[in-house]
């Protein structure tokens, strides 16, 4: 009996290390490229990530510095954390929980917040739309001929801002439209410089 007992106890020794063992986070360091995507794993760490022709993900937990490309999207994953995400010619999804503790901006893209997502910071487009989905922003929103949409359970601090269009263009400037939905807040001044389209929820609580 004893000889089993023994036996038994060097088994679940040996099991219970592979059961319980964490899972190693890798770290990537700085990564700068060229003409090439980035990708971190999830449940990873890396510093600056940098290029100029390629995407850029970031998986979910994981936590980088910065992220900033000039063509090509930008997808920060469930749970993700970084400083500041910035492209040019690309859109920005920010996933579910995931932080990002300054500011989003884009110039020819779409930035759009998933379910509980927090930006500390502002949130700029120029030709693109902005959407939170039971998110929240703590800077303010501003674009130019974007839409808006601040979904139902949203939250923004430091107002709304449209700018108006600067230098010269082809044909018809499109009317931006700005939704503020059932339960949204605003905090914050919402600020228009040329004509939109506004809808705001009988819900919905907005500044001046």
């Amino acid at each position: 009996m004893r000889l089993h007992s023994i036996r038994f106890a060097i088994a679940l020794a040996l099991a219970v290390p592979l059961a319980i063992a964490p899972v190693l986070a890798k770290d990537y360091g700085d990564i700068d490229k060229v003409n090439s995507g980035i990708n971190v794993d999830d449940d990873s760490t890396a510093g600056t990530l940098e290029t100029v022709n390629g995407g850029i993900t970031v998986g979910e937990r994981s936590r980088v510095r910065s992220a900033e490309t000039v063509n090509g999207g930008i997808r920060l994953g469930d749970g993700a954390q970084a400083d500041e995400l910035e492209t040019v010619n690309g859109g920005i999804t920010i996933d579910a929980g995931a932080v990002v503790r300054d500011g989003a901006s884009t110039v020819n893209g779409g930035i759009r917040l998933e379910s509980a997502a927090n930006v500390g910071g502002r949130v700029e487009t120029v030709n693109g739309g902005i959407t939170l989905d039971r998110a929240h922003i703590g800077g303010g929103i501003e674009t130019v001929n974007g839409d808006i949409e601040v979904g139902a359970g949203s939250r923004v601090e430091g107002g709304i801002t449209v700018r108006k269009p600067s230098g010269w263009s082809w044909g018809k400037q499109r009317t931006p439209r700005v939704t503020i939905g059932a339960g949204a807040v605003v905090e914050g001044t919402l600020l228009f410089e040329r004509e939109v389209e506004l809808f705001v929820h009988e819900s919905a609580t907005v500044g001046p």
